[in-house]
C-alpha cells in the first residue's frame, strides 16, 4: 500500500497553527518584487494528522538507530544522543547577530579548526563547505587559483584520478574547468605508479586520491605519489572520504598532501543521509592559504572574530560560515574521545572490517583485491549471482545493503564498510544473511524484498523519468 503523501491528506481551512493577527504588513519591510502575488501552496493539516503523518513516516525508513548500515566509504557509524544536546545549548543563535555576542560558537569553531588541522597535518581550514562533493569543489578551486596567480593557469589544464576514485572526483575537477584524465590501477589495487609518472608534466594541475584508497586499500607508494608530483609543480589532493581507518595513526599532510578535504557527517559522526546536513571543511598547507573561502574564524587580542581579509581568496562558497550544529556535533565527538579514543575508533574499524571479510570468504564470497584491508573491502558474490539481487533480499533479511557496483573496476561489487560503531554480534548475523542469500533460489532472488513498506522499484525509470514535485505545473 502507499504512502499518501502530506498534500494528499490537505483538506481546505484546517490549521495546527494560527499566525498572530498583529503580523504587520509585509510591504513595510519587503519591497514589492519580492512579494508574492498568491499565497504559497502548502498543505492544510491539523496537528494531529501532521504529527501522524511524519512519525508514520519515520517508521517506515531504514537508518543506523534501526539497522546495520555497511555503505561502503560511507561511514554509516553510530551518530551518540550526547551531540544533540550539545546542538541545543546554541539553539537561540542567529547568523546575523555581532561576532562579539557569540564568543563561545567562534571558539568552538576555532578549536574545531585547530583539532581537525592537527589530525590530518594541514596548516589553514575552513569550515564553509557544505558538504565532502562541496569540499572537493573548494578544494580543486584553491588549487585553480594558486595555479593562475603563479601564472600557470592556462597551461596547468588537467586533473588526474584513479579509475577507482570516487565519482564526484572527476566530476569536481571538471565542474572547476579541468580535462580529466583517469590513472588505471595496478594488480595489488593500488595506483599503478608508472602509469602515473607517464601522466605528470606541466600540464597536469592536480592529483585527487583517497587514501585508504576505494578497495579499502592503503597505497602504500603514498610518499613516491608525492615526490614524483611535487617534482612536477603538481598539487595532491586529498578526498577524506575514508579517514576514518586512520584517524590520529597517519596523517595526509605527512604524507605529502596539499589539501584535504574532510567528511564531518562520516568521520566524526555528524548524522548523514537523505541530502544532508553535511559539513565538508577544507584543510590546506600554508602555500595554499591564501586563497582560502571567507571569512575565517580567527583568534585576537580581543576575542576571536571573522576574518575577511584575505585578498586573494576565491571568495564565499556557501552562506554564513557553514552547517553550524554539525560542526558542534563533531567538535563533541573530538572532546569526548580526545587523541586517544579517535586512535582507537579507527583501529577497531579496520579489526571489524577485516573480521567480516574473512566471515563472507568463508560464507563463498570472493574479495579481488585481497591485501590486507582497511575501513572497508570490496567483495564480489559467487558466479551466477547478481549483487542487485543479493541487495534486495538483504532488505528482506533486515539488513541496509552495502554500497553495490562500485567501484567500477569489479564486477558485481559490494563495497562493504561495517565501521567501528557495531559489535562483533552484528557482524556475524551480517555475515550469516549473506550465507543464507547464497542458499535461496533464483527465483525468490529475483523477487526480493517481499515485505518492505516498497517492494522492488523500477530504478531504471526512476532515473529517466522523475517525477519530483507533487504539482503537475
Amino acid at each position: 500500500m502507499s504512502y499518501p503523501l502530506i498534500f494528499e491528506r490537505s483538506r481546505p481551512g484546517r490549521r495546527g497553527l494560527r499566525l498572530v493577527e498583529e503580523t504587520p504588513e509585509a510591504s513595510r519591510y519587503i519591497p514589492e518584487k519580492f512579494l508574492r502575488k498568491a499565497p504559497p501552496r502548502l498543505p492544510e493539516v491539523d496537528e494531529l494528522t501532521l504529527v501522524r503523518h511524519y512519525t508514520g513516516l519515520s517508521r517506515r525508513q531504514v537508518g543506523v538507530d534501526t539497522t546495520f548500515y555497511p555503505l561502503g566509504s560511507c561511514t554509516m557509524k553510530y551518530n551518540p544522543k550526547l551531540h544533540e544536546e550539545a546542538v541545543r545549548l546554541f539553539a537561540d543563535l542567529h547568523p546575523y547577530q555581532d561576532p562579539k555576542t557569540v564568543q563561545g560558537a567562534l571558539e568552538l569553531m576555532w578549536q574545531l579548526s585547530e583539532y581537525l588541522k592537527a589530525l590530518t597535518g594541514m596548516d589553514a581550514i575552513t569550515l564553509e563547505p557544505a558538504a565532502g562533493a562541496h569540499g572537493e569543489l573548494t578544494g580543486i578551486l584553491i588549487i585553480r587559483a594558486y595555479h593562475e596567480d603563479r601564472g600557470e593557469g592556462k597551461e596547468r589544464r588537467v586533473v588526474l584520478v584513479p579509475d577507482s576514485a570516487h565519482g564526484s572526483n572527476p566530476a569536481t575537477a571538471s565542474m572547476a574547468g579541468y580535462q580529466v584524465k583517469e590513472v588505471p590501477s595496478g594488480p595489488d589495487g593500488e595506483v599503478d605508479l608508472e602509469a602515473l609518472k607517464r601522466e605528470l608534466g606541466p600540464h597536469v594541475a592536480a592529483i585527487m586520491l583517497t587514501n585508504p584508497n576505494t578497495l579499502g586499500l592503503f597505497e602504500r607508494r603514498i610518499l613516491e605519489i608525492s615526490r614524483v608530483s611535487k617534482e612536477a609543480g603538481v598539487q595532491l589532493y586529498y578526498d577524506g572520504a575514508n579517514l576514518n581507518a586512520i584517524m590520529g595513526w597517519a596523517r595526509p599532510g605527512d604524507m605529502g598532501f596539499d589539501v584535504v578535504h574532510l567528511n564531518l557527517h562520516k568521520t566524526f559522526t555528524v548524522p548523514h543521509g537523505g541530502g544532508g546536513p553535511g559539513s565538508g571543511p577544507v584543510g590546506v598547507k600554508a602555500h595554499l592559504a591564501p586563497y582560502l573561502p571567507v571569512p575565517t574564524v580567527e583568534r585576537g587580542e580581543e576575542g576571536f572574530y571573522l576574518n575577511f581579509d584575505l585578498p586573494k581568496s576565491i571568495g564565499r562558497v556557501r552562506s554564513f560560515y557553514g552547517n553550524f550544529l554539525a560542526l558542534v556535533r563533531a567538535w563533541a565527538y573530538i572532546r569526548t574521545l580526545g587523541l586517544k579514543g579517535l586512535k582507537k575508533a579507527a583501529a577497531l574499524s579496520v579489526l571489524n572490517a577485516r573480521y567480516l571479510k574473512e566471515l563472507l570468504k568463508e560464507k563463498g564470497y570472493k574479495v579481488p583485491y585481497d591485501g590486507p584491508c582497511m575501513h572497508e573491502f570490496v567483495a564480489q558474490p559467487p558466479q551466477g549471482f547478481r549483487t542487485l539481487d543479493l541487495a534486495k533480499g538483504l532488505l528482506e533479511m533486515g539488513f541496509h545493503p552495502p554500497t553495490v557496483y562500485f567501484p567500477l573496476i569489479v564486477k558485481e561489487a559490494l563495497m562493504i564498510e561495517p565501521t567501528e560503531t557495531e559489535s562483533k554480534e552484528t557482524l556475524e548475523a551480517f555475515a550469516e544473511a549473506m550465507g543464507e542469500l547464497l542458499q535461496k533460489p533464483k527465483e525468490w532472488l529475483e523477487g526480493a524484498p517481499y515485505s518492505t513498506p516498497v517492494r522492488r522499484l523500477d530504478e531504471l525509470r526512476a532515473n529517466r523519468s522523475p517525477k519530483l514535485t507533487y504539482f503537475d505545473e
